[in-house]
């Protein structure tokens, strides 16, 4: 027999509800505008941990609202926020559903420090408008400390027979799944042993990633130089990633063209990069910072659920 009925109870649709009415409520508060950009589009994102669906007549569907925000903020849009459905091409699990709410927001004046606090002070009055009040003692941990912390090794001089051994020493054993590549096994070790043990009493920022890392983030010329990029776990969780954004479109290009050169290496797909993109670059970004938010992991922490499934309409196997 086939199960019609939803994945999410109806308590939990009403959480959703609430939880929506009170993200518009603190946006509009602060003068924030709401925008809607296209779902479909006609590239897609290149970064080589994330997979995009592509249709039938060559466009693909959105991993992030990013490229077409990042154009209103060149168009001189001023701070804006999002919440939509994107689509990324992974298995579902506990954590993970194909399709899934973002919600994204750009700060024009900001750097990823000040933008930390906004996304500390909405996560709180998101959890106050569910009853579900959180104390503002959010924690801000370095990656190289959060290493040092949980791992025992610096993430910026270590090379790969160390994070090796440092994972067999906290009961991890993770084959040749990294490969040669450095930074694989560093995200190998976060996700791993890092990450899982971040956050676990009150939601905690990680910060200052890697330069290898920088994703679209800039980076800062320190010893070694870090990118300036923020993630925010709770209870081991993944909630959000943020970045003082790149501005420069020759090196968004540069970024771009990389990640597709190694993803030619390894067989994968290889879409084409958002040309539109560097070009509004090229025109002006303001120095701004930007955050991607998963709403769906958010409500399934608020609400102490086990999956995601729990707080959605239909998940995956009943869409």
């Amino acid at each position: 027999m086939t199960d019609w009925t939803p994945s999410a109870d109806l308590p939990t649709l009403r959480a959703r509800a609430a939880l929506l009415a009170a993200l518009r409520g603190f946006f509009a508060a602060r003068g924030v505008l709401e925008v809607e950009t296209p779902l479909l589009s006609s590239h897609a994102t290149v970064d080589r941990h994330i997979d995009s669906f592509r249709t039938a007549d060559g466009r693909w569907l959105q991993t992030s609202p990013e490229f077409a925000m990042k154009r209103l903020l060149c168009a001189g849009s001023g701070p804006i926020w999002q919440v939509c459905r994107v689509f990324r091409r992974e298995e579902s699990g506990r954590h993970h559903n194909p399709e899934f709410t973002m919600l994204e927001w750009y700060r024009p004046g900001f750097d990823h420090q000040a933008l930390m606090g906004e996304v500390a002070e909405l996560v709180v009055a998101l959890a106050a408008a569910l009853g579900r009040p959180l104390g503002d003692g959010m924690e801000r941990l370095s990656y190289r400390e959060a290493f040092r912390r949980h791992l025992g090794l610096d993430p910026f001089s270590a090379g790969i027979p160390q994070i090796r051994a440092a994972l067999a020493a906290t009961g991890h054993d993770a084959g040749d799944l990294g490969g040669d590549d450095r930074d694989i096994w560093l995200d190998v070790a976060m996700s791993l042993a890092v990450g899982p043990r971040l956050g676990l009493e009150a939601p905690c920022f990680l910060y200052d990633f890697p330069a290898s890392q920088a994703a679209l983030a800039r980076i800062r010329r320190d010893d070694p130089p870090v990118a300036e990029r923020f993630e925010l776990f709770w209870r081991g969780t993944e909630l959000a990633n943020g970045f003082h954004e790149l501005g420069d479109a020759a090196e968004q290009r540069r970024r771009f063209e990389a990640e597709q050169a190694w993803r030619r290496e390894q067989g994968r797909e290889v879409p084409p990069y958002d040309r539109n993109l560097v070009a509004a670059l090229a025109a002006g970004l303001p120095d701004c910072a930007g955050v991607a938010l998963g709403l769906d992991r958010l409500l399934m922490l608020l609400l102490g659920k086990d999956s995601l499934a729990e707080v959605l309409a239909f998940d995956s196997g009943r869409a």
